[in-house]
């Protein structure tokens, strides 16, 4: 498996009705419930309507995808969030922010083989950052690639002025060209981090339905309390997204269950459930929803991005 996914597990969820034998691409916790049944959340599943084509594009707003812990699905959702608003007729821009270069793996870039990349742009001067994008094999999304090369920026930062700022200041020449920017952090709350929260308007917290996933979550919404005091006043989160979900465990279940009792209706209605189909489109370097179309995998992605826009953290 290449870099932070999902685990694979046979999908043993139940044929839907009248499907043709051997299908078994309904699984528990997408979209299925339907318009105004009981989700997976415990609460009545809102209509979430097709966005209509926007009329122009930009400024972007941006997203920090954002978990201390790792292997809880936040490259995964980065893809395929950003591929599910790219068919909403969204440009999106893709930042790997995570020295793993998992990101830019999973989307088919050879990152041993990059000489500019996001750690450039954040250390050393004379860089365009329209010449470090790259374009990727989905149509409206583009991405600024990374890999190992970044884990030495923590360290060259600590002396430079405003250190937490310098992201915002590599982004803020390309924003008028994009309508979402999605960074994908990586696991630890740094000054790595710190610098995708300044220079975001909203967080996402993917949080993998598993009981020890949950401990951290308090610590990071503090961490993030603390840069929407200091550093950054227009930061909100924009949701927790349940992910790894599977609904034949009543482990899953009460993970939820908790997490909603906790936060409420920052929690997305959407949940994403796990599927080896995530894995398989990781290989193939594509998101789900063009490796899977019509997998329930790619209608969530789809819904938690019609959701996204419907609470107003997406044009």
């Amino acid at each position: 498996m290449v870099g932070e996914d999902y685990v694979a597990f046979e999908e043993t969820a139940e044929q839907a009705p009248g499907a043709p034998p051997g299908t078994h691409d309904i699984l528990p916790g997408t979209d299925d419930a339907g318009h105004g049944t009981i989700g997976p959340t415990g609460r009545p599943l809102p209509d979430f309507p097709v966005p209509p084509p926007l009329a122009a594009h930009g400024p972007a707003r941006i997203i920090a995808m954002c978990n201390q812990k790792g292997g809880v699905g936040k490259t995964t959702s980065t893809i395929n969030l950003g591929a599910a608003l790219a068919e909403y007729d969204r440009r999106v821009l893709l930042v790997d922010f995570d020295p793993q270069g998992a990101l830019s793996v999973g989307l088919g870039i050879r990152t041993h083989e990059l000489d500019v990349t996001i750690y450039n742009l954040l250390i050393e001067r004379g860089h365009d950052v329209t010449d470090v994008i790259q374009a990727t094999g989905t149509p409206g999304v583009d991405l600024i690639p990374a890999n190992i090369d970044l884990s030495a920026a923590e360290v060259q930062l600590v002396g430079e002025v405003a250190r937490e700022q310098i992201l915002a200041r590599v982004l803020r020449p390309v924003l008028d060209d994009y309508d979402v920017v999605l960074i994908d952090c990586q696991p630890s709350l740094g000054l790595l981090t710190v610098n995708a929260l300044t220079a975001a308007h909203g967080v996402i917290i993917p949080l993998e339905c598993e009981f020890f996933a949950m401990r951290g979550v308090a610590l990071l919404v503090e961490t993030i309390e603390k840069i929407t005091d200091r550093l950054n006043p227009r930061l909100q989160i924009d949701g927790i997204l349940a992910t790894m979900y599977d609904g034949r465990t009543l482990h899953s279940k009460e993970v939820v269950r908790s997490v909603v009792d906790h936060f409420g209706d920052q929690v997305f209605h959407t949940v994403i459930s796990r599927t080896v189909k995530f894995p398989d489109a990781t290989l193939a370097a594509e998101p789900i929803t063009t490796y899977a179309s019509t997998h329930s995998g790619a209608d969530a992605y789809r819904q938690l991005a019609r959701e996204l826009i419907a609470r107003g953290g997406a044009a």
